[in-house]
């Protein structure tokens, strides 16, 4: 049998980043990954401020732009009760809230992917396509048992690392709990093209009627769109039309922009699913460390993903770097981190989708009392700096029933 340092179970961003973050430093490093080929799962490919901060620390910055990676510097949110051309007169820079940072970093899912799998194949891991993991032994002699191409084949390792997703495997195995909240909107994403007038260096969010959208430019015309709206409507995207009435639903009159949006042609698949959260109480057991969506997910409304990832690599390889000492006890510093930062962005996510995907007349005064409150007192917006800037930023008192009430005018 085989032994490797480490057995990473999923290629995706995180599983090939933190394989590629060991290969550099020495580490035998097993890369598993399912499928032969990345699809375009309809999320991870916007980096806030802070997740771009994680990803200089790991030395792959340089990759990343050289792969096409696209700086977004200005926000504008529009808004059902805001005149437009107010909106527009006031954009957000997104370089104040990391220094050298310009501003939040997007690039394409499967491309990303492919980009750190193949770094981390040249930096000396081993890489392996087409695989399907059997069983995972977790404990004091950790095992995993995979197939590829009909042979079947048992390796072990010092550690393994769930980098395997929602429905990890790794998790399951390891006995480790996910908790996850109820949903409370639908959410859609697409990839456009030939939306060549939208401005390729701002991003959007934006509420009227039903609907509240989001935009993020990846450059050359393409934008990743998304839209919110309401549980009881799950039919209103499916079937063969479905693509075109979800850009129709960007035609907004607070966001006249939004018509480079409604010309733009789908450039991959329309897919839909809850809003929510999931944690875990410890992403690591004997054996055994989790990072990415398998230790637990944010709220997509918040789009951190792949920052939460980024972090997750950074802390994790930091303890494997820093001795040989990879015991459960050697990630509590990890799991107490990740507990607070999932928390803080709980609260955040909750908010934020109470302020921009609930609909109907008493939502949009709530809106705007907000907008007109918080010109007064930005601190009611410092929601907005724990997204971009990181959770850490803002004061604890600021993910608080207190605070919450603040900002929605209830207090």
């Amino acid at each position: 049998m085989r032994a490797f340092d480490l057995v990473i179970v999923g290629g995706g961003i995180g599983g090939s980043a933190l394989a590629l973050t060991m290969a550099r430093v020495g580490r035998s490093v097993l890369l598993l990954e399912q499928t032969e080929v990345y699809e375009d799962k309809v999320r991870g490919e916007w980096i806030a401020p802070w997740g771009v901060d994680e990803v200089k620390r790991l030395g792959i910055y340089d990759l990343l732009v050289g792969a096409g990676g696209h700086h977004i510097t200005h926000h504008v949110t529009y808004d059902e009760t805001r005149d437009p051309v107010a909106a527009e007169a006031e954009p957000l820079p997104l370089s104040i809230f990391r220094e050298g940072v310009p501003g939040p970093l997007c690039l394409g899912h499967p491309h990303h992917c492919q980009t750190l799998f193949d770094a981390a194949g040249a930096a000396g891991a081993e890489t392996r396509r087409g695989v399907r993991v059997i069983e995972v032994t977790t404990g004091e002699a950790p095992r995993v048992a995979f197939e590829q191409d009909g042979t079947r084949e048992d390796v072990s390792a010092r550690l393994i690392v769930g980098a395997d997703g929602r429905t990890s495997q790794v998790r399951e195995a390891a006995g480790i709990v996910l908790h996850q909240d109820k949903p409370h909107h639908w959410f859609a994403g697409l990839l456009i093209e030939g939306a060549d007038g939208w401005r390729p260096e701002m991003q959007a969010i934006g509420t009227e009627g039903e609907f509240g959208f989001l935009a993020f430019p990846q450059g050359g015309g393409k934008v990743r769109v998304y839209g919110g709206y309401p549980l009881d409507q799950a039919q209103r995207f499916k079937g063969p039309g479905g693509p075109r009435r979800f850009l129709d639903a960007f035609a907004m009159t607070c966001s006249p922009e939004n018509r480079h949006l409604v010309a733009g042609r789908p450039a991959g698949p329309l897919y839909s699913y809850f809003n929510a959260d999931a944690w875990t109480d410890a992403p690591y057991a004997e054996g055994v460390v989790l990072v990415g969506d398998a230790a637990g997910w944010n709220d997509p409304i918040l789009g951190l993903g792949l920052s939460i990832t980024y972090r997750d690599v950074r802390i994790v390889s930091d303890i494997l770097k820093a001795g040989d000492d990879w015991s459960p006890a050697a990630f509590a510093s990890y799991g107490e981190e990740r507990a607070e930062r999932m928390r803080r962005l709980r609260f955040t996510a909750s908010l934020q989708a109470t302020i921009d995907m609930e609909f109907g007349e008493t939502a949009a005064a709530r809106r705007l009392s907000l907008f007109e409150r918080a010109a007064a007192d930005p601190s009611l917006k410092l929601h907005a700096v724990a997204v971009m800037a990181g959770p850490e930023a803002v004061p604890a008192e600021m993910f608080t029933p207190e605070h919450r009430a603040r900002v929605l005018g209830e207090a």
